[in-house]
């Protein structure tokens, strides 16, 4: 998943960049260029009695350009968000909606039932539902009273 830098390295990389926004503002003029940010759907992770539920935002993405995966115990949600259809007499000078590709790993806290996963999508909303493995269910001792 994502790794932890030393402190030497996370400072030698914000110089890096430090310099290239430098270089890119002297070429194109300040405030030209704005940082870039990846899209990545939000999720929300509930885990039930029977089953872990994943949700991901998925607005205006076609569920046909969207692939789950998983792999051991992580979770693979990933696909493609398109343009609609290009205007030819309009020039844009702003578009802030995002289209390209994302990615979405997360590992689950419990062994699943590879077998019986569901998704479904519904109103921009994945929903994905990882029954847990008979192992990873909390298993209640009752006591008996004498």
């Amino acid at each position: 998943m994502f790794e932890i830098l030393p402190l030497n390295a996370r400072r030698e990389l914000e110089g890096l960049r430090r310099e290239m926004d430098r270089l890119w503002e002297s070429f194109f003029g300040k405030g030209v260029l704005e940082p870039v940010e990846s899209w990545v759907p939000a999720l929300d992770v509930t885990e039930t009695k029977d089953n872990l539920v994943v949700k991901a935002e998925l607005p205006g993405i076609d569920p046909k350009d969207v692939e789950i995966s998983l792999s051991g115990n992580v979770l693979t949600i990933k696909g493609e968000k398109k343009q609609e259809k290009e205007e030819k007499d309009e020039n844009y000078h702003l578009v802030e909606r995002r289209y390209g590709s994302f990615m979405r790993s997360i590992r689950l806290p419990v062994e699943v039932q590879e077998d019986k996963i569901e998704a479904s999508y519904k109103n921009g909303i994945l929903k994905v539902i990882l029954p847990k493995s008979e192992k990873a269910k909390k298993k209640e001792i009752k006591i008996k009273v004498e």
